[in-house]
């Protein structure tokens, strides 16, 4: 039997994410739902055509009750990021769109995974927690795997090699106090800084691994690709799916998702990304990876900077 998800919100994420999904034959039925009757009909329509030369699936628009016995149900709804403007300002706005999903939804689909894409992921993803009455397992905020993925394309640009061999995240909020712990990245075992000493062919030239600069481009790149395009939605989709691959396999896979915190790393009440295990259970426990004394401060400024804003929003 295969995977039923519902996917909130048929913008151009939804609608990216629904694409992957179908290509790549992650699920069997997909349920998309948006205030926007027709542009749901147009988007699933104009999938589902081309589902003879993809594994089977059945997508329709439908509408929450549509949701019943789905496995995840993906939140990409809420008003977009516009240039200049940070994922933060969003926050009660969507905060106030996402209230009056959470009751329709999880009345509708009680038992599935709850994946949080729409921005901003961490105060969402905490207000899921609060106001749901869901598992904390089942609640997964997409979190920094779209920043981390950044982060390996980076690297893996500057020593032009394979990004499947590269291994570094970035931590904390899915924003701009966000963070790489350094002294986590490696490249095949070897730590990034040092790596070129380990090159054997000295003819290669290998720029120097500026640490701020990396990070500068990890947070800036969302903004970059909305001034230039208006939106991002690919990298996300594919980084939502492998999400869901994950969920579905029961594959147990480190992934650097927002999850609630209970003391890790002294931060707690708050959601952020540090790694976390995800398996056929949803989060089925996290790493307590090492990080020094500097990694922990910027943590715990990042978990700071989230719960300056949450006292500052309502979300009942």
């Amino acid at each position: 039997m295969g995977s039923k998800v519902t996917i909130i919100g048929s913008g151009s994420v939804g609608a990216t994410i629904a694409y992957t999904m179908a290509v790549q034959g992650i699920a069997s039925e997909i349920v998309m739902v948006d205030i926007n009757v027709e542009k749901s009909l147009g988007e699933a329509l104009d999938i589902r055509q081309g589902i003879p030369f993809c594994p089977p699936c059945s997508i329709y628009a439908g509408t929450y009750e549509d949701a019943k016995d789905s496995d995840i149900v993906i939140l990409t709804s809420g008003l977009a990021r516009k240039p200049g403007q940070s994922r933060l300002d969003l926050a009660q706005a969507n905060v106030n769109i996402t209230k009056s999903i959470i009751p329709q939804i999880t009345k509708a689909a009680p038992n599935a995974f709850y994946i949080i894409v729409a921005n901003p992921i961490d105060i969402l993803t905490y207000q899921f927690h609060k106001t749901a009455g869901l598992k904390e397992n089942q609640i997964i905020g997409s979190g920094t795997i779209l920043d981390t993925a950044r982060l390996r394309a980076r690297i893996a640009e500057y020593y032009q090699i394979n990004q499947k061999n590269v291994h570094a995240y970035v931590f904390g909020e899915h924003g701009d106090s966000s963070f790489v712990p350094w002294s986590l990245a490696n490249i095949s075992n070897i730590h990034v800084d040092k790596y070129p000493e380990c090159i054997t062919d000295k003819d290669k030239i290998v720029p120097p691994l500026v640490h701020e600069e990396v990070e500068q481009y990890v947070r800036k790149s969302g903004g970059r690709i909305i001034e230039r395009k208006g939106a991002t939605f690919y990298a996300i989709a594919i980084s939502v799916c492998h999400l869901c691959k994950c969920l579905i396999s029961g594959v147990d896979t480190t992934l650097t998702v927002s999850t609630m915190m209970h003391g890790e790393y002294g931060v707690d009440d708050v959601c952020l990304s540090t790694l976390a295990i995800v398996g056929a259970n949803g989060v089925e426990g996290k790493l307590a990876a090492p990080l020094t004394d500097s990694e922990v401060a910027l943590l715990q400024h990042s978990a700071k900077c989230l719960k300056d804003i949450i006292s500052q929003l309502n979300f009942n």
